[in-house]
């Protein structure tokens, strides 16, 4: 096969941090509160703005708040973890990939909970999801980030549950439809579905999770872990990036313009279309989730026949793909960003690049 002649215009399909929006310039930040406190007017207001218009665009519950905590998706987890866990009431974690494993490590042997049960399936599929007990806490993962298997709905998710439902979504947040009145806990950051920068998680909770941080005795706590009802008013709980929260408000912003959550949602399906149009008729390439159902629009995990690794390689030689290799605890594979920031003609542009990597 001769080497293609046309290239993605942008080359990031990284899984996180992930491209940035069409169009993105440094002069995006041109606004930014640099030199400012966070805690000054000015510093608030921004931090305030990325609350509220992350909630409109996802369509979150009035009665539900949101707040910005340090480190990311891992920080908000396991802020929420470390806050709404404890004995008095049994937690399952369902997890199939590298991350959901990493919240049940952490249940286990740091938070050393009495009454916990583990759900687990091999990379590619989900466990049996009806072994939920939703008279106890349940963790899981809405969208695996390493494995490219997603939950394909929240139907599982009893409405009439005592317990809470913890869900850490930051893959699928703005890629996928969230069912706000299945989830009490949802987590995310910014380097995902819009393209932010790293460091800075998201944190939204239910009514009824909010009622377990006021009812149940709080374990000791470093101060960076510690919950507190200014953090949905923009009142961090440390330092943030005013940089990185400039970033973040452009994204939102062009989030809007496309035609907010279903604009979002309809070029990641895209993303995944082109790529499954072209898995149909390939002979060394397959995905690693095999129920379509299940399978990921964001992040698209591939089983090859073929040796992954060279071909990340070569492609990233050739300034074609970046960083494409599948994570360094999954399967040997590739693994394609298919957010909303990523256009699907660089998708349809990578193909034949992959064909031509693989020989």
């Amino acid at each position: 096969m001769q080497k293609p002649q046309q290239k993605p215009k942008n080359p990031c399909f990284s899984s996180g941090p992930c491209a940035k929006r069409p169009g993105w310039s440094f002069a995006a930040l041109e606004d930014a509160a640099l030199g400012r406190s966070h805690r000054a007017k000015v510093g608030k207001a921004k931090l305030k703005e990325v609350i509220d218009r992350s909630k409109a665009i996802l369509g979150m519950p009035a009665d539900y708040v949101l707040g910005i905590v340090p480190a990311s998706d891992t920080g908000a987890i396991e802020l929420a973890l470390w806050n709404l866990l404890g004995p008095s009431r049994g937690v399952d974690v369902f997890t199939w990939e590298s991350f959901g494993s990493l919240w049940a490590a952490d249940c286990k042997k740091q938070l050393q909970l009495p009454d916990l049960r583990v759900f687990s399936a091999d990379y590619g599929q989900l466990p049996d999801l009806t072994q939920a007990d939703w008279d106890r806490d349940t963790v899981f993962t809405f969208n695996g980030t390493t494995s490219g298997v997603r939950v394909p709905n929240l139907d599982w998710v009893a409405a009439d549950r005592r317990g809470l439902s913890i869900c850490d979504a930051t893959s699928a947040v703005f890629a996928m439809d969230v069912e706000w009145s299945k989830v009490d806990v949802v987590t995310w950051s910014w380097q995902k579905v819009l393209g932010g920068e790293g460091a800075h998680g998201m944190i939204a909770l239910s009514p009824k999770a909010l009622a377990r941080l006021e009812e149940q005795k709080p374990r000791a706590l470093p101060r960076i872990f510690q919950l507190n009802k200014g953090v949905y008013e923009g009142d961090t709980i440390n330092t943030p990036s005013m940089l990185c929260v400039e970033d973040a408000l452009d994204g939102l912003k062009w989030a809007e313009s496309i035609g907010g959550l279903p604009g979002l949602i309809a070029r990641s399906q895209a993303n995944l279309k082109a790529i499954e149009s072209w898995v149909a008729t390939s002979t060394w390439a397959s995905f690693l989730a095999k129920d379509p159902a299940t399978r990921s629009s964001t992040s698209i995990c591939l089983s090859t026949n073929a040796d992954a690794k060279a071909i990340a390689a070569k492609l990233e030689s050739e300034g074609v793909a970046y960083d494409i290799g599948s994570y360094r605890d999954a399967p040997a594979g590739l693994r394609i960003w298919g957010g909303a920031t990523v256009e699907t003609s660089d998708i349809e542009a990578l193909l034949p690049w992959l064909d031509w990597a693989s020989q």
